[in-house]
Protein backbone atom coordinates (compact mmCIF):
# COMPACT_ATOMS: atom_id res chain seq x y z
CA UNK A 1 0.00 0.00 0.00
CA UNK A 2 3.11 2.20 0.31
CA UNK A 3 1.31 4.38 2.87
CA UNK A 4 -0.46 6.35 0.12
CA UNK A 5 -4.23 6.30 0.07
CA UNK A 6 -7.25 8.51 0.22
CA UNK A 7 -10.83 7.93 1.26
CA UNK A 8 -11.90 7.34 -2.33
CA UNK A 9 -9.66 4.25 -2.46
CA UNK A 10 -12.06 2.38 -0.13
CA UNK A 11 -15.32 1.17 -1.63
CA UNK A 12 -18.38 -0.52 -0.15
CA UNK A 13 -19.37 -3.70 -2.00
CA UNK A 14 -22.51 -5.73 -1.52
CA UNK A 15 -21.87 -9.44 -1.14
CA UNK A 16 -22.85 -10.34 -4.71
CA UNK A 17 -20.20 -7.94 -6.04
CA UNK A 18 -17.28 -9.25 -3.98
CA UNK A 19 -14.56 -11.08 -5.91
CA UNK A 20 -14.15 -13.97 -3.46
CA UNK A 21 -10.91 -15.18 -5.06
CA UNK A 22 -9.24 -11.80 -4.66
CA UNK A 23 -10.73 -11.47 -1.19
CA UNK A 24 -9.30 -14.78 0.00
CA UNK A 25 -5.92 -14.02 -1.58
CA UNK A 26 -5.80 -10.83 0.49
CA UNK A 27 -6.46 -12.82 3.67
CA UNK A 28 -3.84 -15.40 2.60
CA UNK A 29 -1.10 -12.78 2.25
CA UNK A 30 -2.06 -10.42 5.09
CA UNK A 31 0.25 -10.63 8.14
CA UNK A 32 -2.86 -10.29 10.28
CA UNK A 33 -4.93 -12.77 8.25
CA UNK A 34 -7.27 -14.96 10.30
CA UNK A 35 -9.53 -17.87 9.45
CA UNK A 36 -12.65 -15.92 10.44
CA UNK A 37 -12.14 -13.48 7.54
CA UNK A 38 -12.15 -15.98 4.66
CA UNK A 39 -15.16 -15.83 2.38
CA UNK A 40 -16.09 -19.49 3.01
CA UNK A 41 -16.07 -18.90 6.77
CA UNK A 42 -18.20 -15.76 6.55
CA UNK A 43 -20.54 -17.35 3.98
CA UNK A 44 -21.22 -20.12 6.50
CA UNK A 45 -21.30 -18.26 9.82
CA UNK A 46 -22.54 -14.74 9.05
CA UNK A 47 -26.21 -14.08 8.40
CA UNK A 48 -25.32 -11.22 6.04
CA UNK A 49 -21.95 -9.80 5.08
CA UNK A 50 -20.79 -7.14 2.68
CA UNK A 51 -17.36 -5.60 2.33
CA UNK A 52 -15.15 -2.56 2.38
CA UNK A 53 -12.31 -2.96 -0.14
CA UNK A 54 -9.26 -0.77 -0.71
CA UNK A 55 -8.21 -0.41 -4.35
CA UNK A 56 -7.83 -3.87 -5.92
CA UNK A 57 -8.25 -5.85 -2.67
CA UNK A 58 -5.07 -4.47 -1.10
CA UNK A 59 -6.94 -4.33 2.22
CA UNK A 60 -10.42 -5.53 3.12
CA UNK A 61 -12.94 -5.40 5.95
CA UNK A 62 -15.97 -7.68 6.23
CA UNK A 63 -19.16 -5.89 7.22
CA UNK A 64 -21.26 -8.43 9.12
CA UNK A 65 -24.74 -7.07 9.57
CA UNK A 66 -28.33 -7.79 10.40
CA UNK A 67 -31.64 -5.93 10.48
CA UNK A 68 -34.17 -5.83 13.31
CA UNK A 69 -37.29 -3.70 13.65
CA UNK A 70 -36.20 -1.86 10.52
CA UNK A 71 -32.81 -0.93 12.03
CA UNK A 72 -29.55 -2.04 10.39
CA UNK A 73 -26.72 -2.92 12.77
CA UNK A 74 -23.26 -4.53 12.79
CA UNK A 75 -22.62 -7.56 14.96
CA UNK A 76 -20.03 -10.27 15.55
CA UNK A 77 -21.24 -13.59 14.10
CA UNK A 78 -20.97 -16.78 16.15
CA UNK A 79 -17.36 -18.03 16.34
CA UNK A 80 -16.07 -15.10 14.29
CA UNK A 81 -13.84 -13.94 17.12
CA UNK A 82 -11.85 -11.20 15.36
CA UNK A 83 -12.61 -9.38 12.14
CA UNK A 84 -11.79 -5.76 11.21
CA UNK A 85 -9.33 -4.61 8.52
CA UNK A 86 -6.93 -7.12 6.93
CA UNK A 87 -4.00 -6.39 4.66
CA UNK A 88 -0.33 -5.43 4.56
CA UNK A 89 0.97 -2.35 6.38
CA UNK A 90 -2.27 -1.47 8.13
CA UNK A 91 -1.97 1.85 9.96
CA UNK A 92 -4.20 3.90 12.26
CA UNK A 93 -5.05 6.16 9.30
CA UNK A 94 -6.10 3.19 7.16
CA UNK A 95 -8.22 1.77 9.98
CA UNK A 96 -9.84 5.17 10.53
CA UNK A 97 -10.52 5.45 6.80
CA UNK A 98 -12.26 2.06 6.73
CA UNK A 99 -14.37 2.79 9.80
CA UNK A 100 -15.37 6.11 8.30
CA UNK A 101 -16.59 4.32 5.17
CA UNK A 102 -19.13 2.16 7.01
CA UNK A 103 -22.50 3.28 5.63
CA UNK A 104 -24.53 5.53 7.92
CA UNK A 105 -27.56 3.23 7.67
CA UNK A 106 -25.81 0.99 10.24
CA UNK A 107 -26.95 2.80 13.37
CA UNK A 108 -25.44 0.46 15.93
CA UNK A 109 -22.10 -1.41 15.97
CA UNK A 110 -20.87 -4.04 18.39
CA UNK A 111 -17.89 -5.64 16.69
CA UNK A 112 -14.37 -6.91 17.38
CA UNK A 113 -11.39 -5.99 15.23
CA UNK A 114 -8.09 -7.91 15.13
CA UNK A 115 -4.67 -7.58 16.78
CA UNK A 116 -3.32 -5.87 13.65
CA UNK A 117 -5.89 -3.08 14.19
CA UNK A 118 -4.74 -2.23 17.70
CA UNK A 119 -4.49 1.55 17.29
CA UNK A 120 -6.10 4.45 19.17
CA UNK A 121 -8.64 6.14 16.89
CA UNK A 122 -9.85 9.49 18.25
CA UNK A 123 -13.26 9.45 16.63
CA UNK A 124 -14.21 5.97 17.89
CA UNK A 125 -14.44 4.46 21.34
CA UNK A 126 -12.21 1.40 21.03
CA UNK A 127 -11.75 -0.84 24.04
CA UNK A 128 -9.27 -3.60 24.82
CA UNK A 129 -10.06 -7.28 24.50
CA UNK A 130 -7.76 -10.13 25.48
CA UNK A 131 -6.67 -13.25 23.63
CA UNK A 132 -4.01 -15.80 24.56
CA UNK A 133 -1.59 -17.45 22.14
CA UNK A 134 1.19 -20.00 22.41
CA UNK A 135 4.03 -20.40 19.91
CA UNK A 136 4.55 -24.03 18.98
CA UNK A 137 7.90 -23.80 17.18
CA UNK A 138 9.88 -25.41 19.98
CA UNK A 139 10.19 -29.04 21.17
CA UNK A 140 7.42 -30.34 23.39
CA UNK A 141 9.75 -30.61 26.40
CA UNK A 142 10.60 -26.91 26.10
CA UNK A 143 6.95 -25.85 25.76
CA UNK A 144 5.69 -28.10 28.56
CA UNK A 145 8.44 -26.91 30.87
CA UNK A 146 6.61 -23.56 30.91
CA UNK A 147 3.33 -25.12 32.04
CA UNK A 148 2.12 -24.14 35.49
CA UNK A 149 3.50 -26.69 37.99
CA UNK A 150 0.02 -27.79 39.04
CA UNK A 151 -0.74 -28.53 35.36
CA UNK A 152 2.33 -30.72 35.03
CA UNK A 153 1.25 -32.72 38.07
CA UNK A 154 -2.37 -32.99 36.91
CA UNK A 155 -1.40 -34.15 33.41
CA UNK A 156 0.93 -36.73 34.92
CA UNK A 157 -1.91 -38.04 37.11
CA UNK A 158 -4.32 -38.49 34.19
CA UNK A 159 -2.64 -41.81 33.38
CA UNK A 160 -3.62 -43.15 36.80
CA UNK A 161 -7.27 -42.25 36.11
CA UNK A 162 -7.25 -44.29 32.88
CA UNK A 163 -8.30 -41.29 30.83
CA UNK A 164 -7.98 -41.96 27.11
CA UNK A 165 -7.69 -39.38 24.35
CA UNK A 166 -9.26 -40.07 20.97
CA UNK A 167 -8.77 -37.93 17.88
CA UNK A 168 -11.33 -36.99 15.25
CA UNK A 169 -14.44 -38.11 17.07
CA UNK A 170 -17.94 -37.19 15.87
CA UNK A 171 -18.12 -33.39 15.90
CA UNK A 172 -21.78 -33.56 16.89
CA UNK A 173 -20.74 -35.23 20.15
CA UNK A 174 -18.48 -32.29 20.98
CA UNK A 175 -21.17 -29.76 20.09
CA UNK A 176 -23.65 -31.58 22.34
CA UNK A 177 -21.15 -31.43 25.20
CA UNK A 178 -20.60 -27.71 24.65
CA UNK A 179 -24.36 -27.11 24.69
CA UNK A 180 -24.58 -28.83 28.08
CA UNK A 181 -21.73 -26.64 29.36
CA UNK A 182 -23.41 -23.42 28.19
CA UNK A 183 -26.79 -24.47 29.57
CA UNK A 184 -30.31 -23.50 28.62
CA UNK A 185 -29.61 -19.79 29.14
CA UNK A 186 -27.36 -19.72 26.07
CA UNK A 187 -28.51 -17.38 23.31
CA UNK A 188 -26.72 -19.40 20.63
CA UNK A 189 -29.24 -20.63 18.08
CA UNK A 190 -29.39 -24.20 16.81
CA UNK A 191 -28.84 -22.86 13.28
CA UNK A 192 -25.50 -21.40 14.45
CA UNK A 193 -24.40 -24.79 15.73
CA UNK A 194 -25.57 -26.45 12.53
CA UNK A 195 -23.65 -23.92 10.45
CA UNK A 196 -20.51 -24.56 12.45
CA UNK A 197 -20.86 -28.33 12.08
CA UNK A 198 -21.10 -27.80 8.31
CA UNK A 199 -18.01 -25.55 8.38
CA UNK A 200 -16.06 -28.06 10.45
CA UNK A 201 -16.82 -30.93 8.11
CA UNK A 202 -15.78 -28.84 5.12
CA UNK A 203 -12.47 -27.91 6.77
CA UNK A 204 -11.85 -31.45 8.02
CA UNK A 205 -12.19 -32.74 4.46
CA UNK A 206 -9.38 -30.33 3.53
CA UNK A 207 -7.20 -31.37 6.51
CA UNK A 208 -7.78 -27.94 8.05
CA UNK A 209 -9.57 -29.14 11.19
CA UNK A 210 -9.19 -31.76 13.87
CA UNK A 211 -10.57 -32.54 17.31
CA UNK A 212 -9.70 -34.45 20.46
CA UNK A 213 -11.81 -36.02 23.17
CA UNK A 214 -10.82 -37.28 26.64
CA UNK A 215 -12.82 -40.32 27.74
CA UNK A 216 -13.29 -42.19 30.99
CA UNK A 217 -14.96 -45.57 30.56
CA UNK A 218 -16.33 -44.49 27.16
CA UNK A 219 -17.81 -41.29 28.61
CA UNK A 220 -16.66 -38.06 26.95
CA UNK A 221 -15.46 -35.71 29.71
CA UNK A 222 -13.61 -33.03 27.75
CA UNK A 223 -13.02 -32.14 24.13
CA UNK A 224 -11.51 -29.55 21.85
CA UNK A 225 -12.01 -28.51 18.24
CA UNK A 226 -9.07 -26.96 16.40
CA UNK A 227 -9.16 -25.18 13.02
CA UNK A 228 -6.06 -24.33 10.98
CA UNK A 229 -5.11 -21.36 8.79
CA UNK A 230 -2.50 -18.61 8.51
CA UNK A 231 0.02 -20.60 10.62
CA UNK A 232 -2.48 -20.73 13.46
CA UNK A 233 -4.47 -23.43 15.21
CA UNK A 234 -7.71 -22.01 16.61
CA UNK A 235 -9.09 -23.70 19.73
CA UNK A 236 -12.65 -22.71 18.88
CA UNK A 237 -14.78 -25.06 21.00
CA UNK A 238 -13.89 -26.71 24.29
CA UNK A 239 -16.79 -28.72 25.65
CA UNK A 240 -16.29 -30.40 29.01
CA UNK A 241 -18.16 -31.89 31.94
CA UNK A 242 -17.75 -30.70 35.52
CA UNK A 243 -16.53 -34.07 36.75
CA UNK A 244 -13.72 -33.99 34.20
CA UNK A 245 -12.18 -30.88 35.72
CA UNK A 246 -10.79 -32.50 38.85
CA UNK A 247 -9.34 -35.27 36.67
CA UNK A 248 -7.56 -32.84 34.36
CA UNK A 249 -9.47 -33.95 31.27
CA UNK A 250 -9.30 -30.54 29.53
CA UNK A 251 -5.62 -30.21 30.44
CA UNK A 252 -5.03 -33.60 28.82
CA UNK A 253 -6.81 -32.57 25.61
CA UNK A 254 -4.68 -29.44 25.19
CA UNK A 255 -1.51 -31.24 26.22
CA UNK A 256 -2.13 -33.93 23.60
CA UNK A 257 -2.64 -31.32 20.90
CA UNK A 258 0.62 -29.64 21.91
CA UNK A 259 2.46 -32.99 21.85
CA UNK A 260 1.19 -33.63 18.31
CA UNK A 261 2.09 -30.17 16.96
CA UNK A 262 5.16 -29.05 18.90
CA UNK A 263 8.08 -28.02 16.71
CA UNK A 264 5.87 -26.67 13.92
CA UNK A 265 5.67 -23.11 12.65
CA UNK A 266 2.33 -22.73 14.31
CA UNK A 267 0.66 -20.54 16.92
CA UNK A 268 -1.98 -22.07 19.16
CA UNK A 269 -4.73 -19.46 19.41
CA UNK A 270 -6.82 -20.00 22.54
CA UNK A 271 -9.53 -17.65 21.20
CA UNK A 272 -9.84 -15.46 24.32
CA UNK A 273 -10.74 -14.79 26.93
CA UNK A 274 -11.89 -11.71 28.81
CA UNK A 275 -13.32 -13.99 31.50
CA UNK A 276 -10.69 -14.10 34.31
CA UNK A 277 -11.11 -17.80 35.10
CA UNK A 278 -10.68 -18.87 31.48
CA UNK A 279 -7.77 -16.48 31.00
CA UNK A 280 -6.08 -18.00 34.07
CA UNK A 281 -6.57 -21.48 32.62
CA UNK A 282 -4.96 -20.62 29.27
CA UNK A 283 -2.12 -18.68 30.87
CA UNK A 284 -1.18 -21.84 32.76
CA UNK A 285 0.07 -23.40 29.51
CA UNK A 286 2.58 -20.60 29.06
CA UNK A 287 0.34 -18.65 26.69
CA UNK A 288 0.99 -14.96 26.10
CA UNK A 289 -1.47 -12.08 25.95
CA UNK A 290 -2.52 -10.83 22.53
CA UNK A 291 -4.64 -7.68 22.69
CA UNK A 292 -7.21 -6.73 20.09
CA UNK A 293 -9.81 -3.94 20.02
CA UNK A 294 -13.56 -4.00 20.26
CA UNK A 295 -15.71 -1.13 19.13
CA UNK A 296 -19.20 0.02 20.00
CA UNK A 297 -20.97 2.80 18.17
CA UNK A 298 -24.49 3.97 18.89
CA UNK A 299 -26.35 6.35 16.58
CA UNK A 300 -29.78 4.96 17.37
CA UNK A 301 -32.70 7.30 18.08
CA UNK A 302 -32.47 8.61 21.67
CA UNK A 303 -35.19 6.37 23.14
CA UNK A 304 -33.69 3.19 21.65
CA UNK A 305 -30.13 4.34 22.37
CA UNK A 306 -30.73 4.29 26.11
CA UNK A 307 -31.81 0.65 25.90
CA UNK A 308 -28.58 -0.38 24.13
CA UNK A 309 -26.10 1.23 26.50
Amino acid sequence: MNGIFDTSSVSYLQNANIDKNKWDKCIDTAPNGLIYAYSFYLDTMAKHWDALVMNDYEAVMPITWNKKYGIYYLFQPFLCVSLGVFGNNITADILSCFLGKIPTRFKYWDIYLNAGNNFPIEKYDLYKRINYTLRMNKPYTTISNNFRNSYKQLIKKTTTYNLQVKQNINVEEIISLEKILLGTASKIKNTDWQNFAQLYKMLFAKSKATNYGAYLNDELLASGIFLFSNDRAYYVIAGNKAKGRSLGASHLVINTFIQHHAGKNLTLDFVGSDIPGIAFFFKGFGAQVEEYPGIKYNALPPIIRRLKK
